[in-house]
């Protein structure tokens, strides 16, 4: 049975950090590409950061480049998201994806809310 099982959403102040993680399990987690998307309040699902099934490529939305970090640890089956410097508007669920080719899987969401 395939999991992805997100976790470290809470309730932040702006400029604070958390650090989300992903557990998957069911699936070879190397061969798969990984990423976070998120969805505030009634907007749409977007892509908030990627990573590579090795780790060595990454890419970021404009909107988070130089605050957040992916990365991942293929030996524990987990991927990570280092966020720094949040801003109210980084509110949102926080979604692990983790694709190959056709084939996708999506974890059920993390909290994550920025707020004085």
């Amino acid at each position: 049975q395939v999991q992805l099982v997100e976790s470290g959403g809470g309730l932040v102040q702006p400029g604070g950090s958390l650090r989300l993680s992903c557990a998957a399990s069911g699936f070879t987690f190397s061969s798969y590409a990984m990423s976070w998307y998120r969805q505030a309040p009634g907007k749409g699902r977007e892509l908030v950061a990627r990573i590579t099934s090795a780790g060595g490529s990454t890419n970021y939305a404009d909107s988070v480049k130089g605050r957040f970090t992916i990365s991942r640890d293929n030996a524990k089956n987990t991927m990570y998201l280092q966020m720094n410097s949040l801003k109210p508007e980084d509110t949102a669920v926080y979604y692990c994806h983790a694709q190959r080719g056709l084939t996708w899987y999506w974890g059920k969401g993390t909290q994550v809310t920025v707020s004085s």
